[in-house]
């Protein structure tokens, strides 16, 4: 199954001009308990997925609202010429198709 299929809502923002922070939330506790105990999210796939170094990739669960918060450094800040997504709003595609066992 895809996280897409799991979760209520996946998307990415920015977190100021630097960094991306992109937000999985679930509907229900079962959906969000089976991705945590899968450990797909992890540092070394968001390292892999979109060139991150080790150590600027900050994963958080909340519990109570069945989320998870994951933030990133922009690849280049917001605004900047080079920028593609000057919102962060299209960042999220590789995290629907992630496979959870």
């Amino acid at each position: 199954m895809k996280l897409g299929e799991l979760a209520g809502l996946i998307r990415s923002k920015n977190a100021g001009p630097f960094q991306l922070t992109f937000d999985i939330m679930f509907d229900r506790e079962d959906k969000y308990r089976r991705v945590v105990a899968a450990g797909v999210i992890t540092e070394e796939w968001f390292k892999k997925t979109y060139g991150i170094p080790e150590g600027e990739i900050g994963i958080y669960y909340y519990e109570p609202a069945w989320a998870i918060k994951v933030t990133i450094p922009r690849p280049v800040p917001s605004g900047d010429p080079l920028d593609t997504d000057v919102y962060g709003g299209q960042q999220y595609g590789p995290l629907v198709n992630l496979e959870i066992p």
